[in-house]
């Protein structure tokens, strides 16, 4: 077996709209080893995993796995499965995977299976084909490129897999990658209300939300907590004193800074009594039930390891409860249990804590809803006081206490008694979260009876925590769980609230950073913020926040999170979705321009068909409620409409006369269009809605088209309103916005800009593919200077296909009188000189003289021989790579009054 690729995708994507992991595999000879003929495969797989036999497969039920292997099944299928099941065993609860065959590899398939962490699932991707390998016959194992997913996750390699082992290091990779109980249960309410979530960090900081509308979580600490609220409630003695004037009860006592001062204030009060450091959380440091001047030091040194200052307060008799109290409503009550054992005459106190910690919803920390009893200097000390010793061995029934505190983080655990609090206890709590100020708040609460009032019976509040843990609310050890991050949620998002902010995605061969600016132009008339991401950085605005090539989820994702953006216009290219999928997992407008060949051959992308399939995606992702935009003109995104999501919405260059009957069918059944009506003089943009006709401008009128010239972008433009329509927009602003949307290259770099300042024209344009090539070639043909040359400088990423360079040489040749024929730095794979050569070889055989054909690799050069060469009236096109450099150096053209002779060798293929 051979490992050809991996990906990992976070976002809807070519395969599905779930995010999972991807592996190619060729299976090499194993194509012709399904399972039926591998003699006791199936039975040694069963063995290792018995889970499989759970696995419903094809059949959907208990079994189906298992049937399908003993028919006969090919590996790749197999590891599907194996890799989905490793991942249960490693603790987390995943169950869609898919495998198919690559179209025209024999034995080569997509692996797909759905994962929740991302290093979990590549780690089992690689582990599952590491097992199964193992368990075939010597003479067919073997594997390469399992470094393509992922590091190994255990020490051993094959034939020396380690199935214990390697689970063991999976469990490892799951508890590192996972969230906590209390931020779990917030994320997964926010996906059940179908809020967006991000994860900021490898610790628990997520957004939910995107743009101006997210929030921010870090566990129960929320973008809504006062940073006050939160230094008071830590001030113990702070929240006393401010609970105490708001008539709430709390417990006597000091703060002390001395062990004298400590057992002078215990003196005073009568009873029991309870130090803390002043500061502390998670129950560090307390100890209760001190009444002796000797247990009030061993409690002093035990609060001092925690803080400089110590509480010394009296001790309220009964049992210990937390409340939970959001946004100033209760929502749980717990009743906490401090951790004990008990007897059962037979193990030791020692044994006992051993026992109770293998139950399974115990762990480290806070990783399960319990946790582990630690054996430290508090249990020793209870029972020492107990008369007992970690040997000691308790008669039956024996309850033994290890703790004094009931905090689930010291191995306690907790009893629902939501149902059951009285009213004056309920509202003691609520008005003791609202005076400290905080949004979220776990109120610890004494009472003799948590359903009598205390101020009847004694007791009240001891302490107000800021980030309460959910796990005794969630999953407590008797009575009835309670959907508490539900109530944390509301608060934040309350009805009416919504979460996402508009997002427009834009695809398609060519014109889409021309469209994403068109729109952002819209959106900014209508008083919103924009995030854009094209070709040329991420833009807030009119700020560019990053230069950079920004067409991919990366750049996607961090207008998502920008917490100034009020509408996202996405550039979202075919490599990004490819690699990763979509940064989002549903847009408002999504719109597809046109598919056309370029970069076909790459990334198992080979037909015109399996690009379109790609830029489907974008349509496909549109929200309900949202609109797909297509280019009617072009069959192959028309197509799109069956699969797309929302209203679909066209645009066409044929109008009149030209309509073709679909879309006059459209219309009239109220569906929506934007369209260039030829028949009036100067080319009419109209839209159509729902039975309306707006005559928004016309198209001789916009400075992007030259006078309607650019065709392709009175195509740009009739997407751009079907874009604005969508959004919201009147047909006034969005008429105003695109009045005054020019191709300068301060607005739309690299996009059809025009320079006139040297005698001559200059147009630098992006156009890097044979579709593109095309439409230029149309506007070239009608701005063909009556008495002068048209000069290119003409190139194409290396990395396309032969015929793509041939056939752009082609082009290149009906276009130009002089070609100038250049290459980019990196040559994306081929050697320098060689794609030069082919546009050469595509002109030549067009016809075009070789002395007119000027090969000069670097762009520098290249655009300074343009310049040189031009002569008045004169029109020159610049093919640019680095479209801000190309600019510059147009505009900072001083002619020498003649053209350098002799200084650029046709044959000067060298970089400068």
């Amino acid at each position: 077996m051979r490992v050809l690729e991996a990906a990992t995708y976070r976002g809807p994507h070519l395969y599905s709209s779930r995010p999972m992991v991807r592996i190619q595999l060729d299976l090499g000879q194993l194509e012709f080893w399904p399972t039926h003929r591998l003699p006791g495969f199936t039975d040694r797989l069963l063995l290792a995993l018995p889970g499989l036999q759970n696995h419903g497969c094809s059949y959907k039920a208990p079994g189906g796995l298992v049937l399908r292997m003993r028919e006969g099944t090919w590996l790749g299928h197999v590891i599907e499965h194996v890799a989905l099941e490793l991942q249960k065993l490693a603790g987390v609860q995943v169950g869609r995977g898919k495998t198919r065959s690559v179209k025209g590899r024999p034995g080569v398939y997509n692996i797909l299976y759905v994962y929740e962490g991302e290093g979990l699932g590549r780690a089992a991707g690689r582990a599952a084909i590491e097992l199964v390998n193992n368990l075939l016959p010597h003479e067919l194992q073997g594997v390469e490129g399992l470094e393509k997913i992922a590091p190994p996750v255990g020490d051993l390699t094959p034939p020396l897999f380690d199935l214990k082992h390697n689970l063991e290091r999976l469990r490892a990779i799951a508890r590192g990658e996972a969230l906590g109980p209390t931020t779990r249960s917030l994320v997964c309410e926010a996906r059940r209300r179908g809020i967006p979530v991000q994860r900021l960090d490898d610790q628990s900081l997520v957004q939910l939300g995107w743009g101006a509308r997210r929030k921010l979580i870090r566990a129960s600490i929320t973008g809504q907590t006062s940073h006050i609220a939160v230094e008071t409630a830590g001030n113990k003695a702070l929240t006393k004193t401010l609970l105490a004037a708001a008539g709430v009860p709390v417990p006597r006592g000091g703060v002390v800074r001395t062990l004298e001062e400590a057992q002078a204030q215990a003196a005073k009060i009568k009873g029991s009594v309870v130090l803390k450091p002043l500061d502390g959380n998670h129950g560090r440091g307390v100890s209760l039930g001190l009444s002796t001047p000797e247990q009030v030091a061993w409690g002093y040194d035990q609060a001092i390891k925690h803080g400089r200052r110590v509480i010394v307060e009296e001790q309220y008799l009964g049992r210990d409860y937390r409340i939970l109290v959001v946004g100033g409503n209760l929502v749980a009550v717990a009743e906490r249990v401090p951790a004990r054992v008990i007897g059962d005459g037979q193990h030791s106190v020692g044994q006992l804590i051993e026992i109770v910690n293998q139950d399974p919803r115990r762990g480290a920390g806070h990783e399960q809803v319990m946790t582990r009893i630690v054996v430290d200097d508090q249990v020793r000390e209870m029972l020492a006081r107990a008369g007992l010793s970690l040997n000691a061995v308790p008669p039956p029934g024996a309850i033994v206490a290890l703790k004094a505190t009931a905090n689930l983080s010291t191995g306690g655990t907790a009893i629902d008694r939501t149902d059951v609090i009285h009213p004056d206890n309920a509202a003691i709590a609520c008005r003791a979260a609202l005076t400290v100020g905080l949004d979220v708040a776990g109120i610890d609460f004494m009472a003799p009876d948590i359903t009598q009032s205390v101020r009847e019976t004694g007791g009240g509040i001891v302490e107000i925590n800021a980030a309460p843990g959910f796990r005794m609310h969630l999953e407590p050890s008797e009575g009835q769980p309670r959907d508490v991050a539900k109530a944390v949620i509301a608060n934040l998002f309350p009805p009416g609230v919504r979460s996402r902010i508009p997002i427009v995605a834009v695809t398609g061969t060519n014109g889409k950073s021309t469209v994403v600016r068109m729109v952002a132009r819209i959106a900014r008339e209508m008083g919103k913020t924009v995030g854009l991401t094209n070709t040329t950085g991420v833009y807030v605005n009119d700020e560019r926040v990053l230069q950079a090539d920004a067409s991919g989820p990366k750049s996607a994702r961090m207008v998502l999170r920008d917490p100034t953006v009020d509408v996202a216009v996405l550039e979202t290219a075919r490599g990004g979705m490819l690699r990763e999928g979509l940064a989002f997992d549903r847009c408002d407008v999504g719109i597809v321009l046109n598919v056309s060949a370029d970069h076909l051959g790459l990334k198992g992308i080979d037909t015109l068909e399996d690009l379109a399939a790609v830029k489907s995606i974008v349509a496909e992702a549109v929200s309900r409620r949202g609109v797909s935009i297509l280019n009617a003109d072009d069959p192959l995104t028309l197509r799109m409409a069956r699969h797309a999501g929302g209203r679909v919405g066209y645009f066409t260059l044929k109008g009149g006369f030209e309509i073709s009957p679909f879309l006059q069918k459209h219309v009239a059944q109220g569906g929506l269009l934007a369209v260039l009506d030829p028949s009036v003089r100067g080319g009419e943009l109209v839209l159509h809605d729902k039975g309306q006709r707006w005559s928004l401008m016309h198209a001789d009128q916009l400075p992007a088209t030259l006078n309607g010239m650019a065709r392709f972008n009175i195509a740009n433009t009739l997407a751009a309103i079907l874009a604005g329509h969508a959004l919201g927009a009147s047909p006034e602003v969005i008429a105003s916005a695109l009045s005054a949307f020019t191709s300068s290259h301060a607005e739309n770099p690299g996009r059809f800009n025009v320079h006139d300042a040297h005698g001559f024209r200059v147009i630098v344009d992006y156009a890097h593919n044979p579709g593109a090539m095309r439409a230029m070639g149309d506007l070239v043909a009608q701005l063909r200077p009556k008495v002068g040359r048209v000069i290119g400088v003409v190139s194409i990423p290396g990395d396309r296909r032969d015929e793509d360079i041939l056939e752009m040489g082609a082009i290149a040749a009906e276009m130009f009188d002089e070609l100038i024929f250049r290459e980019r730095p990196d040559g994306r794979g081929r050697p320098a000189g060689t794609v030069v050569s082919l546009l050469t070889d595509g002109a030549l055989a067009a016809g075009f003289p070789d002395q007119r054909i000027h090969r000069i690799l670097s762009e520098t050069r290249s655009v300074d021989a343009a310049l040189r060469m031009a002569e008045p009236g004169d029109l020159v096109l610049v093919f640019p790579t680095a479209v801000d450099a190309v600019w510059k150096q147009v505009t900072d053209f001083q002619p020498a009054g003649a053209a350098s002779q002799g200084l650029y060798s046709d044959q000067g293929l060298a970089y400068v």
